[in-house]
């Protein structure tokens, strides 16, 4: 029998307090593109953490906002293995709907990347 696929984002991969959330925003390293900015900060665990901050700014209807979520969460569950020790914050800078869904979604996983290549440790 094939194990059970998981494809829960349980809370010990979330950003929950605003101590964590200030943590990433004050080391201020952030890499961006048209539809969000991911800023990133080392966390000394062996698994890597999301916070979204998704506003009212990028669409005022609830139901894009939770797409966005949606699509965020998928791209780091997806990934999340590749950024290991680094706590991770998406913001969206623009709205996006299930026809640009896929470009958004490569460009976030872009921006994971420069990340975890930019908090690599060295050697």
């Amino acid at each position: 029998m094939a194990p059970a696929l998981r494809y829960g984002f349980p809370r010990v991969l979330r950003l929950l307090k605003t101590d964590d959330y200030s943590s990433v925003f004050s080391l201020r390293s952030s890499a961006s593109n048209d539809y969000f900015q991911v800023l990133a900060r080392p966390n000394g665990l062996t698994h890597a953490r999301l916070g979204m901050v998704v506003g009212r700014k990028t669409d005022k209807r609830a139901v894009v906002r939770n797409y966005i979520r949606r699509s965020t969460r998928e791209v780091f569950r997806l990934h999340a293995a590749e950024f290991a020790g680094l706590d991770l914050v998406v913001r969206s800078r623009r709205a996006f709907g299930r026809k640009e869904g896929e470009a958004a979604r490569s460009a976030l996983l872009k921006l994971f990347r420069k990340q975890r290549a930019r908090h690599a440790p060295p050697g």
